[in-house]
């Protein structure tokens, strides 16, 4: 797996050289993907779906994935290369990078992105667990405390459990 920048991986794109992969959940790519992007989301990447006929019939073909900052991108490339694939890239810097670059996009729905509605859930939660245990009973004081236990480990690990459940809501899909 190689990085690549926007620049480059269009140009790839432009010359039918390469497949652009989107691996960001429905809701973000709904907003702003790469103009040509194709959408699979990073959860739905198992053996079983990377081995369907859409991606083995380019085996040799190069596979640039994008996300919104390059993580899930990396991750998505070293699991094709796990299946056999040997032309894989992360884009430098994701969407974000791609939109700064000036590269083309496709715009949809503007909608409440997933950082955002984990910030609001999280924030909520926080604030009814605090008046709940301050005028009902202080055993509702677990939920601020479970949620910052939350936000702790999503910080440590990558990985928000929080938006993973909110990515697989209706509103999200």
């Amino acid at each position: 797996m190689k990085a690549i920048s926007p620049k480059e991986a269009f140009e790839k794109y432009q010359n039918a050289k390469a497949r652009l992969i989107d691996v960001r959940t429905p809701i973000e790519y709904r907003t702003v993907h790469a103009a040509g992007a194709e959408a699979h989301e990073i959860g739905s990447l198992d053996p079983d779906y990377i081995n369907q006929e859409q991606f083995t019939k380019d085996k040799e073909r190069e596979l640039i994935f994008l996300c919104a900052r390059g993580v899930r991108a990396r991750r998505a490339a070293e699991k094709f290369e796990a299946q056999g694939f040997g032309n894989t890239y992360a884009g430098q810097g994701g969407t974000d990078s791609w939109l700064a670059s000036n590269m083309p996009v496709e715009r949809g729905e503007v909608v409440v992105g997933l950082e955002r509605q984990v910030r609001i859930a999280a924030g909520g939660l926080v604030f009814l667990g605090t008046l709940l245990g301050a005028f009902v009973s202080p055993y509702f004081l677990i939920i601020p405390v479970f949620i910052g236990a939350g936000l702790v480990s999503s910080g440590i690990t990558n990985t928000c459990g929080m938006a993973m459940l909110l990515a697989r809501m209706p509103w999200n899909r």
